[in-house]
């Protein structure tokens, strides 16, 4: 229960900075697509945090340890980095969008985007209860195991499948379409920090040369 209220604390904190991110650029509190977001995300983060703290707190401590500074790869700290900065930008350039009217996004558009978001977010849970290695860094422990069934039958990488919903959904819950430019570059970092753990999993954990030849698709089904 320690971790799942550490988890709430910090996840208190992101929610003030995720709130400073979307209505400074915004110049207003009057933006109900920011408010449907944050509480949106909030809920979808903070309960699965809970429910992850009663019942595997050893999976959401390994959830808990992100950030490049927890990385011990110096490509994966780049790469963390630049997702972290290409997610900022994403949310505060949606944010400019609504200021100056760039875009004009139908309300129905934006609870598209929140269900993107939540979707996202879902997966990225089931991901953690079908693995409970799957940890925020990269790395290999003692004793773990390649987990090949349920999402990751599917392709080999499901969490960072999970943050494609959530980087195409963010923009659009936001009401902005300028926004879903920094899709590319979010891409590219995903394929990046996928490539370099790859390498890792295959030199250190056992049985995952073989889980490659089985589930042959990375991300995207069919795609690559």
């Amino acid at each position: 229960m320690k971790t799942a209220l550490q988890a709430l604390a910090s996840g208190l904190i992101g929610l003030l900075v995720l709130a400073a991110i979307l209505f400074v650029p915004a110049g207003t509190a009057n933006y109900w697509q920011a408010w449907v977001f944050v509480a949106v995300f909030t809920l979808g983060t903070i309960i699965p945090s809970l429910y992850l703290g009663r019942t595997d707190p050893d999976a959401l401590r390994r959830r808990m340890r992100g950030g490049p500074w927890a990385e011990a790869r110096t490509a994966q700290q780049v790469i963390i980095v630049a997702a972290f900065a290409v997610l900022f930008v994403m949310m505060a350039l949606s944010a400019l969008d609504h200021r100056f009217g760039w875009s004009s996004v139908p309300a129905a558009v934006s609870v598209v985007g929140d269900v993107l978001v939540v979707t996202g977010l879902v997966a990225g849970v089931l991901v953690v209860v079908q693995n409970s290695y799957a940890a925020a860094n990269i790395t290999v422990e003692a004793g773990q195991t390649v987990t090949s069934d349920g999402l990751y039958g599917i392709v080999r990488h499901p969490m960072y499948a999970a943050n494609l919903f959530l980087m195409t959904g963010i923009p659009l819950a936001l009401g902005s379409y300028w926004g879903l430019l920094l899709l590319v570059p979010g891409v590219l970092v995903l394929v990046a920090r996928i490539l370099d753990e790859e390498k890792l999993l295959t030199q250190e954990l056992a049985g995952y040369r073989e889980y490659r030849r089985r589930v042959r698709y990375r991300l995207v089904p069919y795609v690559w």
